[in-house]
């Protein structure tokens, strides 16, 4: 069974790009990253690898190195995604104003 959670899949920016692009080293990975520019489920994306420690492959425009090094930076955090979207709704109400 899949929450709500999960569906922001179905809204990525690489839904059709083949696994190939994504899972990439060295100088693939800047091209990779370039998929989630303006991507709208980027923040969500970003949680799912960091909450569940996914290794390989760019999420969330972050390649695998950076989101270890965040993830030592934070190592005993619970919820990445409440962070990103705390840091989101931030965001939003400051560009508001």
């Amino acid at each position: 069974m899949t929450s709500a959670r999960d569906h922001w899949r179905e809204d990525a920016a690489c839904r059709s790009a083949h696994p190939y692009e994504l899972f990439v080293d060295g100088p693939g990975q800047k091209r990779a990253k370039t998929v989630c520019i303006g991507c709208p489920v980027r923040t969500e994306c970003l949680a799912e690898a960091l909450d569940n420690r996914i290794e390989f492959g760019v999420w969330g425009g972050m390649t695998e190195r950076e989101r270890r090094a965040l993830l030592r930076r934070s190592p005993n955090l619970a919820s990445w995604q409440k962070v990103l979207d705390d840091a989101r709704r931030d965001s939003e109400r400051s560009q508001a104003v």
